[in-house]
């Protein structure tokens, strides 16, 4: 049974079913790659072979069709002979009339003609079923018509009729607006050219217009269906498009497509074939391959089923006697005659098994001595692990230096072992521990120099040295103090890490003999082990030092986060103080805001920052003089001339007139347009008011004098008038929070603007009460007696012709003075 089961497993996985696998495999990709090289070599040139064909037939019907098209233009042409003139335009009708009738009965195709005049009005349009003339209809506005006379000749676009394509030639007359003619084509002759002799018994082929609309087809697509969507026909009418080989039939299918264009109309000729009907033959290879492959399959198990069961044999009787040799029947001998690599393998196999034979004897002593050592090695290992943990166990560096020493003689089995620390400054190892010699007892091993010591060469290389015999060791210092002592052997362990030196560790024996390499290589790892002990030990003392350190620091921190605290305090005290003035200059700044809007700003600057002086531009009564002055001829101006030079104007008036009433100190009532408003003596006192705003007003007079005589070099003809009144007026502000103005109300303003009105060109006009304020210091003309609107009373009025200077009025008042002397 077990046989029976072995032989099964072998016929399923073993070398039988391999073999077979591998030789059906290899005859398999063999046949499969050159059916496919194959395949693809018979599908590349048939799929090329068809793609040319339908190539060409495409290209064919395009010039067909091109030509068919030419030719329609040419005979419409033929009826565009006859000149229309007025003396023969009913004899060159009737004779257009006969042209286009037999052009229909020629050209089936040809389903109306129109003739439209060369002012764009149709005169004639002739059907197989109707003739109409002298319609009138116009085409002038005709993209057709318009295209034609610039042209000569216009294909238009293609439009349907229910399902029915029609498009337009039109052609132009000879002669100068000598008309057009419009020719509606019936595109069903395209059908003619998309024939079974064309296409083939497999295909379709169609052609579609600049929109991708279908215009003719044959066995395809029905007319006026859109086909944009399809990739070979989005491609061919994007204007850079490289036309595609294969694509999505109109149904959905793939399929191979070749295209030609008909460049002057805009229209593709496609043809098309689906994949499946055209690659047919490629099947069919599939299929022989397919067989051949399935017949090759069947040889290759046989084949592979008789090489595969002459090798079965030997191969059992191999596998057999390797197992009974695993076993351990080593007696066992492989019988195999095939006189191949096989029979050499089981001879192999024979020699092994004797081999075996002789070693097993003594396999058993080697391996209790091996069980022995590994024993020892655990015992070992345990010990170091209790070290360490022992070592590890402890932070204080005093504690820990007599437990490494302790450890270190219970592993070694030693006499004595010191253990030094070294001293980076001094270049010295210093005795710090000792078990077997008295550390406190004076002597040369107390301290020792690196140079020239064991103990340096051991730090320096970084490695354990074995000394058996000191007494056949080089002089060192080391050497004699341990020779007094009575010992014979030494081991130097350096306890070194990345860091550097920390020390030694010595191992002392009162006998001489070797050192074990296992020891050594122990006392090299209990060293790793002692040296992170140390480390951790000086590194906890150091973190201890450093968090006194920190405590100290702590305290002096929160002392001087209570300064701190305090100096905060007071920096809040200052910066409220800050805000408070801030606030404040804030206040008054907003105050001279809102008085600059009316006050020049010196004085709008001396309101606000005299404390209370709000109260000035309240509601009160006071003694002021009125400015009121305005250019002549404005009116007109404005209404002859662009606002732009208007505006440029206002502008340079105004900045002329702002100037001096800020130099004067007056208070900007109002302006609109080119009136403007100026008050005196308010809301700020002067004593000189009056002589104020008349030596302004002169100065405005000279400066807007300039001004006009640079307005005329430009052709403009503007005058400027002053008039100024003197009387008690109500002041304060007017308007609402958003927009306040300083205003004075009374008859005063009244008086001045209708003095201003009275005012000719470069005149100043004042009241006879304001000419006897500045009489000293102005000359002036009396005027007669005013009639003002809204006085009852005829109005005193003056003209101010100058303002006298300072040396003028000095003069006048000495002269009566010098009259009045004796002689």
């Amino acid at each position: 049974m077990s046989a029976v089961k072995d032989k099964t497993w072998f016929l399923r996985e073993g070398l039988f079913a391999k073999y077979v696998v591998s030789l059906v495999g290899l005859v398999v990709f063999v046949l499969a790659v050159n059916g496919a090289m194959e395949t693809w070599i018979s599908y590349r040139g048939t799929r090329v072979a068809l793609v040319e064909a339908m190539g060409e037939k495409a290209d064919a019907t395009a010039r067909r069709i091109e030509q068919s098209i030419f030719e329609l233009e040419r005979q419409i042409s033929w009826v565009t002979r006859a000149s229309a003139t007025a003396a023969n335009l009913d004899r060159t009708l009737q004779q257009r009339r006969a042209d286009y009738a037999q052009l229909l009965n020629q050209l089936a195709a040809v389903s109306q003609l129109t003739f439209i005049s060369g002012g764009g009005r149709e005169l004639l349009r002739m059907s197989r079923t109707q003739v109409v003339t002298d319609s009138n209809a116009d085409f002038a506005r005709d993209v057709r018509f318009i295209e034609t006379n610039a042209r000569g000749v216009t294909f238009a676009p293609v439009y349907f009729v229910g399902s029915r394509p029609f498009m337009s030639i039109a052609v132009s007359h000879s002669g100068v607006n000598a008309g057009v003619t419009l020719a509606e084509i019936d595109l069903r002759f395209l059908n003619d050219f998309l024939g079974e002799a064309q296409i083939g018994k497999v295909g379709y082929a169609y052609v579609v217009d600049a929109r991708g609309q279908v215009l003719a087809g044959s066995k395809g697509p029905e007319v006026a269906r859109e086909l944009a969507k399809l990739p070979q026909v989005a491609t061919l009418l994007k204007p850079d498009g490289v036309p595609l080989t294969s694509g999505t039939g109109y149904d959905g299918e793939a399929v191979l497509t070749a295209a030609s264009a008909v460049p002057k109309l805009g229209w593709q000729v496609l043809f098309e074939q689906p994949t499946a009907q055209a690659l047919a033959p490629i099947r069919d290879q599939l299929v022989r391959s397919a067989l051949l492959i399935g017949l090759g399959l069947v040889v290759a198990i046989l084949a592979g089923t008789v090489l595969a069961r002459r090798m079965l044999i030997p191969i059992t009787a191999l596998r057999t006697g390797a197992r009974r040799i695993g076993d351990g029947d080593f007696s066992h001998r492989i019988e195999v005659r095939t006189r191949d690599e096989l029979e050499e393998l089981s001879d192999q196999f024979n020699s092994m098994a004797g081999q075996l034979q002789e070693t097993y004897a003594g396999l058993e002593s080697k391996v209790e001595a091996r069980t022995r050592d590994l024993a020892r090695s655990i015992n070992e290992l345990k010990v170091l692990e209790e070290v360490g943990r022992a070592v590890a166990s402890s932070l204080d560096l005093n504690a820990v230096l007599p437990t490494v020493a302790a450890r270190a003689l219970e592993i070694t089995h030693a006499d004595a072992v010191l253990i030094y620390g070294h001293d980076a400054s001094k270049h010295q190892f210093n005795l710090t521990e000792a078990i077997g010699i008295d550390k406190a007892a004076g002597g040369k091993h107390l301290v020792i120099d690196e140079a020239d010591s064991v103990l340096g060469e051991a730090a320096a290389q970084g490695e354990p040295i074995a000394i058996p015999d000191l007494a056949e060791a080089g002089e060192n210092r080391l050497r004699d103090v341990v020779l007094e002592a009575g010992f014979h052997s030494v081991l130097v362990v350096p306890l070194v890490d990345q860091k550097g030196v920390l020390g030694s560790l010595v191992v002392l024996r009162k006998l001489a003999g070797e050192f074990s390499p296992d020891l050594i290589g122990l006392m090299k790892t209990f060293a790793h082990q002692s040296v992170l002990a140390m480390r951790n030990a000086r590194l906890f003392s150091e973190v201890d030092a450093k968090g006194r350190e920190l405590a100290s620091a702590h305290s002096t921190v929160q002392q001087q986060a209570a300064k701190l605290q305090e100096q905060t305090d007071e920096l809040k005290n200052w910066n409220r103080s800050l805000e408070e003035r801030v606030e404040k200059q804030l206040g008054e700044i907003e105050r001279i805001r809102r008085l600059e809007r009316f006050l020049p700003p010196q004085v709008a600057q001396l309101i606000a920052s005299s404390d209370g002086h709000d109260s000035l531009l309240d509601s009160h009564r006071r003694e002021v003089t009125v400015v009121f002055c305005d250019l002549r001829g404005f009116t007109a101006f404005t209404e002859t001339t662009e606002p732009e030079e208007a505006m440029n104007v206002l502008r340079e008036y105004h900045a002329a007139l702002g100037e001096l009433i800020f130099r004067y100190e007056g208070t900007l009532d109002r302006y609109a347009g080119d009136g403007v408003m100026i008050l005196f003596n308010a809301p700020i006192q002067f004593p000189d008011h009056v002589q104020r705003a008349v030596k302004m007003a002169v100065e405005m007079r000279d400066a807007i004098g300039a001004l006009s005589q640079k307005w005329r070099n430009r052709g403009h003809s503007l005058g400027f008038g002053v008039g100024i009144a003197l009387g008690y007026a109500t002041l304060g502000q007017i308007g609402f929070e958003q927009r306040l103005e300083y205003a004075a109300i009374g008859s005063v303003t009244n008086l001045a603007s209708r003095l201003c009105d009275e005012a000719r060109a470069g005149q100043i006009v004042v009241s006879q009460r304001v000419f006897g304020m500045v009489e000293p210091w102005a000359e002036g003309r009396q005027l007669e007696d005013l009639t003002l609107k809204g006085f009852n009373h005829p109005i005193l009025a003056v003209e101010i012709l100058r303002w006298r200077d300072e040396g003028e009025v000095a003069a006048e008042a000495e002269a009566p003075r010098r009259r009045q002397q004796p002689v």
